[in-house]
């Protein structure tokens, strides 16, 4: 029996299939422990380690635009709202998202992380700010080895703690996720955990995080493999979602799960192409905008074919 690897965060949608997944095509899939997925993540665009991997989204892009041999289904696992992960330096005054204009701004880790790229979408998409007016500091180097980042990247910062970055001003705020801020250090706009369900009602933009992507040698090993990974993801994810712990002492995954299913109105993590057109569309567009790829990938470009048409 063939033994396909599979990193993987211990997501309760993926619960059921961790239990011991044997696909209809024979293979049996294996899922690797990682304390960091990151580190799986990186292993895969870097030398192609497994078969099937967890990813960010964006690093998947990246990975595309440097003709790395994967393939993504439209299947994501992880997504959330980033009006939240943008951070201001309350003693520099500003308020406003367009003053970040002419300042150097923070990236928690690499200019393509998924959560540093979201945020500076919102940033551009619904404040206007010209991204490429402002010098990013990242903090770390890419998933992908080959990127090479935008002239507005200033890799000088790599190494470097955000928060002493924030104490000797050398930034006026950040993008991601911040570890332990400053008190000074706050969110930039009003309520931004409301600000992303607002823009959702207005947009209907439901921004995704990570994805699953397949090596191509394992594809052409087994063609059918994106039809049956999908359907399997479809069946454990709806044993999670018919099952989902909303008790006071329910895990902070399903809390968060539950959040986002009243913020959406539905399933919090929808499945196929067009329950995830706009987004996919959005952070191609935006990794484009942001100088991320050369060129606008279609969803074409990067979800297996045989995916194009399902739904879960």
């Amino acid at each position: 029996m063939p033994k396909l690897t599979f990193p993987v965060r211990d997501y309760g949608l993926l619960r059921q299939m961790k239990r011991g997944t044997i696909l209809a095509n024979g293979c049996e899939i294996e899922f690797p422990h990682f304390d960091n997925i990151l580190v799986a993540a990186r292993q895969m665009v870097r030398e192609g380690t497994f078969d099937i991997c967890e990813m960010p989204t964006t690093t998947y892009i990246a990975a595309k635009a440097y003709n790395k041999p994967l393939i993504a289904l439209p299947t994501p696992i992880t997504r959330n709202f980033h009006h939240q992960a943008i951070h201001v330096d309350t003693r520099t005054g500003i308020t406003d998202p367009r003053d970040f204009e002419g300042q150097t701004v923070g990236v928690v880790r690499g200019y393509t992380v998924t959560t540093g790229v979201w945020a500076r979408a919102v940033l551009s998409e619904e404040y206007n700010v010209d991204l490429d007016n402002i010098k990013w500091a990242a903090t770390d180097d890419e998933h992908v080895a080959e990127f090479e980042p935008p002239d507005t990247v200033d890799l000088s910062f790599r190494g470097r703690d955000m928060n002493e970055m924030f104490e000797n001003r050398e930034i006026v705020g950040a993008v991601g996720t911040v570890v332990n801020p400053p008190d000074y250090v706050k969110p930039l706009l009003p309520d931004p955990k409301n600000a992303g369900f607002k823009a959702f009602e207005t947009t209907g933009l439901y921004p995704i995080n990570h994805s699953v992507v397949v090596h191509l040698d394992t594809l052409n090993k087994f063609p059918d493999l994106p039809e049956q990974l999908f359907a399997a993801l479809t069946a454990s994810k709806k044993e999670y979602l018919d099952n989902l712990d909303e008790s006071a002492d329910a895990s902070n995954e399903d809390k968060l799960t539950t959040t986002l299913r009243d913020a959406v109105g539905g399933d919090p993590f929808p499945y196929g192409v067009e329950k995830n057109r706009q987004a996919l569309e959005t952070l191609c567009r935006q990794a484009d905008m942001q100088h991320i790829t050369k060129n606008l990938y279609s969803i074409e470009d990067l979800v297996a074919e045989s995916t194009l048409n399902l739904e879960g």
